[in-house]
């Protein structure tokens, strides 16, 4: 069993756990943010939705340059609701979950740059940036995203057990104690 492949299991449940968030990012509150230096939530949910993206290209790139001199800068897709979301969502996490299943053990161990305008930012092993950069980074955005739907009063989904809006009776007083 490759690198990528001892993955596959824990890419699948924080996938299952991020489609879970998404389902319930609000249409009639894209546009809603807590505070004034804050994204709002549909940013924040397009940021989420589209991370998976980053595994496929970590995985088939030496490297990449978000703000190039003289050329264009990296632009995140533009999601505009629920339903544009989920469908860029399920297509990036297939994608990236295809990746992971071949990639080379060497592979994942050869350097990943990224670069600002030609300078370095870092450089470390395929794998290390997509434990790192993408599956790190996404669970600590969703967190993010579940805090904004307890602001607006949308139910939090459990992701690792039952959250306080799902909870079973009594497991709110016996985690208190």
């Amino acid at each position: 069993m490759t690198i990528g492949q001892t993955m596959l299991s824990e890419f699948d449940e924080e996938m299952k756990n991020t489609r879970k968030v998404l389902e319930r990012c609000p249409d009639e509150k894209w546009n809603w943010k807590p505070h004034e230096k804050s994204g709002t939530l549909g940013w924040l949910a397009g940021h989420v939705g589209t991370v998976p993206e980053w595994i496929t290209m970590t995985i088939n790139t030496e490297e990449l340059d978000y703000a190039p001199v003289g050329g264009p800068a990296f632009e995140p897709p533009k999601i505009t609701n629920r339903k544009e979301l989920l469908a860029a969502f399920d297509k990036g996490a297939a994608e990236a979950r295809a990746a992971l299943a071949k990639v080379s053990d060497a592979d994942m161990a050869k350097g990943w740059k990224l670069l600002a305008g030609g300078q370095e930012i870092f450089t470390m092993p395929r794998v290390a940036c997509i434990r790192g950069m993408c599956l790190n980074h996404l669970i600590h955005h969703r967190a993010q995203l579940t805090v904004y739907f307890r602001l607006i009063g949308v139910p939090v989904p459990g992701l690792y057990g039952p959250s306080a809006d799902e909870s079973q009776p009594g497991a709110a007083e016996a985690a208190a104690h």
